[in-house]
């Protein structure tokens, strides 16, 4: 029987121990261990939503990756059409986002923004940051049940309108697309209801999607965008203003509106943003925890930090 940690949530006294795995005691490699029990770790994401699993003998990357596609069933799957900076290991394990360590990284599910995404998320912690740097997480049923109706319901009757400009600020389309060639861009935003322009080499995208999505085993209603995080708003301090003066509200590096087109709120963001931050707990990394995540179920996000961090991320199971 595994021994079980007890772990509380950030402002609560709400015990979720059974979610956080100690396996230190096993005598078998990490590996190994995993192979034996697949079945009850998926399970445990399947019950829950996510499960740490804390204390498995892991030496490497490529382990990581194995040990992941032994839980997931398949391999893992390539990060095209990115969001964020990041370093691309063997085997589709990436880097976690590689915000300056003083950067807070809101909440969201991964890829909400596209109209394919990963249910299954792995993160992998070698090295955990001196102070910080916790991944957070929140119930995305939770936060959708919290939003006020007057915001959640325009949201989910119009839908959000994702709109990316590249390059100057932004990634380069070259690494978010994984491509040199405009040709395989063009293929890839047809292929993905994504609406492009080009001007010179400079590319814009503007792609329509749901703001709440239903989660295809629970039937749950997800709040599942990440309209807060695209919205000018996001942008720190009085950026916004000093950008669509310098550049034009049309330049921005990525904006979110309505699906019809319409501005949202800053004060409406604002909101999202707090309820996201009500709902939000979590756990101090530890070297070698494996976190797993339903990524319907539960948003992530990363918390400032010092010291060196290192945390490496794989998904799988992609559905659109």
């Amino acid at each position: 029987m595994d021994q079980l940690l007890s772990v509380k949530m950030d402002k609560s006294s709400e015990v979720i121990d059974h979610r956080i795995h100690d396996l230190s005691s096993q005598k078998q490699s990490g590996l190994a261990w995993v192979k034996d029990h697949v079945e009850q770790i998926n399970h445990w994401v399947n019950s829950d939503g996510f499960a740490l699993l804390r204390g498995l003998n892991i030496v490497s990357s490529n382990q990581f990756s194995t040990i992941l596609e032994t839980i997931f069933g398949e391999p893992l799957s390539q990060y095209v059409y990115r969001s964020s900076p990041r370093t691309a290991m063997r085997n589709n394990i990436y880097t976690t986002t590689e915000y300056h360590a003083d950067q807070v990284i809101l909440q969201h599910n991964e890829n909400a923004y596209s109209n394919r995404w990963p249910m299954r998320m792995g993160f992998f912690c070698v090295v955990p940051a001196k102070t910080g740097g916790d991944t957070p997480l929140a119930d995305s049923r939770v936060v959708y049940q919290n939003i006020p109706e007057s915001i959640r319901d325009k949201f989910e009757r119009l839908g959000v309108m994702y709109v990316r400009n590249y390059g100057e600020i932004d990634l380069p389309w070259q690494e978010v697309f994984q491509t040199q060639s405009k040709v395989e861009v063009e293929a890839y935003c047809k292929e993905n209801d994504i609406e492009f322009e080009w001007q010179g080499d400079r590319l814009q995208t503007r792609q329509h999607r749901p703001a709440v999505a239903t989660h295809p085993q629970t039937g749950e209603k997800v709040w599942f965008n990440q309209a807060h995080l695209f919205h000018s708003s996001s942008i720190d301090g009085q950026m916004p203003d000093l950008m669509r003066a310098s550049i034009g509200e049309q330049r921005l590096p990525r904006n979110a509106y309505y699906g019809d087109g319409s501005p949202i709120a800053d004060e409406d963001i604002q909101v999202i943003n707090q309820v996201y931050k009500d709902a939000t707990f979590s756990y101090q990394w530890q070297r070698n925890d494996i976190l797993l995540l339903d990524n319907m179920l539960y948003t992530h996000g990363r918390q400032a930090y010092s010291g060196v961090r290192k945390v490496l991320v794989g998904m799988a199971k992609i559905v659109s």
